[in-house]
């Protein structure tokens, strides 16, 4: 049998680097750590790719994934992710290595007046890059719902004010030696800025109490926008974050929108 030609490592002659090239839509099982120390499983669609030099036709996709199966089977944090990124850096002959995990996250929500307790699946996601000979850097992402009121149709009506769904997004990277936060506890506070939360499960009970907590606590897009910049300021170590805060108006066609970015340190 003739050898089998390793084509990707064959010379290119066109004189261009390529910032990122990988695989993206793997879909592996993942243990995320947990507040508590314990882990949740996940599953998550997985973006994973390195630099390539001018020189060479292609990289070896199938490396990634070699990678990836054995970490799927152990809990995820910062270090886990940076294990992987250094271990692409050396199998891949890469300067730079990049990943992104996004998976939907479980949060126990009780009910606030029956106490009845229920799931919540939240957007999340983990991104580290690093290049040979530094430190990785690391982004979570989280994206949470809540309430939102309108004060303007509170202030010119009669009775009642138009209600909708929110969702502020945030990426957030601590400096370099500062733990992260966890997803929890974003979640909390991303949620706590919005005029009330939303729970999967709610009684009759629940369901006034969220109504009434919602019309004593009307915020503009632009309320929650800042008032989430000023919680965000307030976590030590916090180096970077970008947010954005959406409101899914119900009585107009369009969404509002308001986004910011900072860096801190």
């Amino acid at each position: 049998m003739a050898a089998m030609q390793d084509v990707q490592k064959r010379a290119d002659a066109r004189g261009i680097a390529i910032q990122r090239v990988g695989v993206n839509h793997v879909q592996l099982p993942f243990l995320i750590k947990t507040k508590d120390g314990g882990f949740q499983q996940v599953l998550a669609d997985i973006r994973f790719t390195v630099s390539l030099p001018k020189e060479y036709k292609g990289t070896h996709m199938s490396r990634f994934v070699e990678i990836l199966m054995p970490w799927s089977k152990k809990p995820l944090a910062e270090p886990e992710m940076d294990a992987m990124l250094s271990e692409a850096l050396g199998k891949l002959d890469a300067e730079s290595a990049e990943i992104e995990l996004a998976f939907k996250y479980f949060l126990e929500k009780k009910a606030p007046v029956s106490g009845g307790s229920s799931l919540q699946g939240i957007d999340c996601s983990f991104t580290g890059r690093k290049a040979r000979g530094m430190a990785m850097t690391f982004t979570l992402g989280v994206a949470m719902p809540f309430t939102s009121l309108c004060p303007c149709s509170k202030e010119i009506s009669d009775y009642g004010a138009h209600n909708q769904r929110s969702l502020s997004k945030v990426r957030v990277r601590f400096a370099p030696g500062r733990e992260c936060i966890y997803i929890e506890d974003l979640a909390s506070l991303l949620e706590r800025q919005g005029s009330s939360p939303i729970y999967p499960l709610l009684k009759r009970p629940d369901e006034k109490y969220v109504t009434e907590a919602a019309y004593d606590n009307p915020k503009f897009v632009e309320d929650i926008l800042r008032d989430t910049v000023l919680a965000l300021r307030k976590l030590d170590g916090l180096a970077w974050f970008s947010l954005v805060c959406e409101n899914q108006e119900s009585i107009h066609s369009h969404n509002a929108y308001a986004s910011h970015e900072e860096t801190l340190r």
